[in-house]
């Protein structure tokens, strides 16, 4: 295992800092955070177009670059650091995933080429009202063959029924893959957003930066994506492709917080001396630092289990997002108290950090539950 940098990977993580720095500050957060879209689809344009960033880790058949995880964890490193409001882990990370773990060729011939060059926002529609993401039994929305739906990429046979809750960019995404139990069990169906039958409410979320959405299905059409049934394995993979994913950009945002705690404390002056010279903040900081860079190991062992070893991957996966999400929550609770009264206003970033930490430690299963995987997984390791 390499946990070291190429120079072209180091020359991307300076080509998608130097564009967030620019195109990505807190005045832009803050006012993507009050539109209805939650993000801006020039940036989006730029990063999937030019930059390339959306077709990063997808095939060169179907209009990627042909890099691997490890190259997107260093763009939503950086994505986490900037609080990028993007829907770079719903389209990028979960649909893109999904549509390559199922292996339906015609599907990812179909999909990939837009999500690759920006043009097609997707997301994966799975949670229900239990939000649970590692419980196919909770999944109540059903589908059915209907030949009188007709053909084609819009309508291949089958109508979906249900509620899905907490879909991340449900109200913005064109492709919803949604999650649906069949005769034969579990099957993934796309469906278009404008059809008829689908109904899309914004949720009020703490995290303004990353928009949620509850979609009502009746009887909408939709296309079978791989084989009837036999969802649920690929499904598992690419939550913790999804888990990786999300602690990498926890890793991001907890080494700015860090990184604005030290800067504050160097030029915050109490008693003739700057904060940080006294020792309960040179205390608080050395142990956020030896967090951050914890989390920030467990993070890259998960990029690098999803590149090269499939075996490892669901103990990697519930390692990062178990060390990666409390790590950002103790960064960013300690740097509100570093900051001190300021910290807790609205006008400074530190609660935006806060927000996104508690949220994301939630999404896609919490600390608690991917520890109890974790020990479940390794337990299953050891010899009779």
């Amino acid at each position: 295992m390499n946990l070291a940098f190429s120079d072209e990977q180091n020359e991307l993580r300076r080509t998608v800092r130097d564009f967030l720095d620019k195109n990505s500050p807190e005045t832009e957060v803050r006012r993507l955070m009050e539109t209805s879209e939650g993000y801006d689809p020039d940036v989006w344009h730029q990063l999937a177009a030019e930059l390339g960033i959306a077709g990063l880790a997808l095939p060169e058949e179907y209009g990627g670059a042909g890099c691997g995880f490890v190259e997107l964890g260093i763009v939503l490193e950086e994505a986490g650091r900037a609080l990028l409001c993007a829907p770079l882990l719903s389209t990028v990370v979960l649909a893109a995933s999904t549509l390559l773990e199922l292996g339906d060729a015609g599907a990812c011939a179909d999909y990939l080429p837009g999500i690759a060059d920006g043009t097609t926002l997707a997301t994966l529609a799975l949670t229900e009202s239990t939000g649970r993401w590692d419980d196919p039994h909770a999944i109540t929305c059903a589908a059915s063959p209907s030949p009188s739906a007709g053909s084609g990429s819009g309508s291949g046979g089958w109508t979906v029924s249900g509620r899905k809750s907490f879909v991340p960019d449900g109200q913005t995404a064109a492709l919803l893959l949604v999650v649906a139990r069949t005769d034969a069990g579990l099957s993934v169906f796309a469906v278009a957003a404008d059809a008829p039958g689908v109904r899309r409410e914004p949720r009020a979320t703490l995290d303004q930066t990353r928009r949620q959405a509850d979609l009502t299905f009746t009887a909408a059409p939709a296309r079978l994506i791989g084989t009837d049934g036999a969802a649920w394995p690929a499904l598992e993979r690419v939550l913790d492709l999804a888990a990786i994913a999300v602690a990498t950009e926890q890793v991001g945002a907890a080494s700015r917080v860090l990184d604005m705690a030290v800067d504050y404390a160097k030029t915050r002056v109490q008693f003739g001396r700057p904060i940080g010279a006294f020792q309960a903040i040179k205390h608080k900081l050395a142990d956020l630092h030896l967090a951050v860079e914890s989390a920030r190991s467990a993070a890259y062992h998960g990029l690098w289990a999803a590149a090269e070893s499939p075996l490892e991957l669901p103990a990697a996966a519930s390692l990062a997002k178990a060390c990666c999400g409390d790590a950002f929550v103790t960064a960013a609770t300690e740097n509100i108290q570093v900051h001190g009264g300021i910290g807790f206003t609205w006008e400074h970033p530190a609660h935006l950090y806060l927000k996104r930490a508690h949220s994301s430690r939630q999404l896609f299963g919490n600390a608690a539950q991917h520890r109890q995987r974790l020990a479940q997984v390794l337990l299953a390791e050891l010899p009779a």
